[in-house]
């Protein structure tokens, strides 16, 4: 998660700031979303099809590789970062009727809270319902990406 935060911090933050002081000016915040959302992408898409790895999948010890057990494509690297961010959408239709259906703005904090809690609890949680796989559970997105992770042995 440091690591992420290093690449928002380089990619983001600092042109941001320096756009901020030298202009006068700052990105509309779904302009912002999409540099970092890019920028995420560009990140994983990399690791994964050159390595198999992020940095702190090489910490845990496990690689993604697709069904044949070699490295992704960037095409397929690509598609799994797509289906894997969309987890997004459930956390925007909850923000969406707590702001208009029940008129409760939820403010910066709850949001965030909202987020992590798609993001880090119900997302992984869909690999219990994977009963196709007898080798392991998958993942939504790893299955729709025809991806895996493997444990690296070494």
């Amino acid at each position: 998660m440091l690591i992420l935060l290093g690449v928002w911090a380089i990619g983001y933050l600092v042109p941001s700031l320096l756009l901020g002081i030298l202009l006068n000016t700052q990105l509309p915040s779904w302009l912002a979303f999409g540099h970092v959302y890019v920028l995420f992408g560009v990140y994983f898409t990399w690791y994964w099809t050159k390595t198999g790895q992020t940095l702190a999948m090489q910490t845990w010890k496990v690689k993604m590789v697709d069904e044949n057990d070699l490295l992704l494509k960037r095409n397929q690297a690509l598609i799994r970062y797509a289906i894997s961010s969309l987890w997004l959408i459930p956390t925007v239709i909850i923000y969406i009727i707590f702001k208009y259906v029940f008129d409760y703005p939820l403010g910066h904090w709850p949001t965030i809270e909202l987020l992590f809690f798609m993001s880090l609890l119900f997302w992984p949680l869909t690999c219990l319902f994977d009963r196709h796989n007898p080798s392991g559970a998958q993942s939504i997105a790893d299955r729709l990406a025809k991806t895996k992770l493997i444990l690296v042995i070494q």
